[in-house]
């Protein structure tokens, strides 16, 4: 029986490969809630679900392509530093949130700054990552 267009919650567990553990609805002590295939998960973690019983739980493995995307290089952007506001107090190693051309925040690392100038990141974090998830289907509205 397919879980496609409904309502569900989930427990998951999510790793890389070499054992290091992402995230975890287990952990925090709430399951997720989305609408099975809606687009609103990564399309491999989606597609695990949608074939689950209520009280079934599935490992899978999820390459990068079907996860976040593998990594862009074009997505590596430099800024001079006078171009942003206060440009000079960017956090380097850390994930600041910028304005896209919608008016929507959206995450980007911050690489580097030299001479000047700031190296962004806008991959996701988790691109070219493949992903394991340990996921239990909790419940399931028809």
């Amino acid at each position: 029986m397919s879980n496609e267009g409904k309502k569900v919650k989930v427990h998951y567990t999510g790793t890389l490969d070499d054992g290091t553990k992402f995230d975890s609805s287990v952990d925090r002590g709430e399951p997720i809630e989305f609408t099975c295939m809606a687009g609103m998960m990564i399309p491999g973690f989606d597609a695990a679900v949608k074939d689950l019983a209520v009280g079934e739980t599935k490992t899978v493995h999820i390459p990068a392509a079907d996860a976040y995307g593998e990594y862009n290089e074009e997505l590596i952007q430099k800024i001079p530093v006078s171009q942003i506001p206060n440009g000079e107090q960017l956090p380097v190693g850390q994930t600041i949130y910028m304005q896209g051309p919608g008016g929507q925040p959206f995450p980007v690392f911050v690489k580097d700054i030299t001479d000047g100038v700031a190296t962004f990141d806008m991959n996701h974090e988790l691109a070219g990552k493949d992903l394991n998830f340990e996921i239990e289907l909790v419940e399931c509205e028809d």
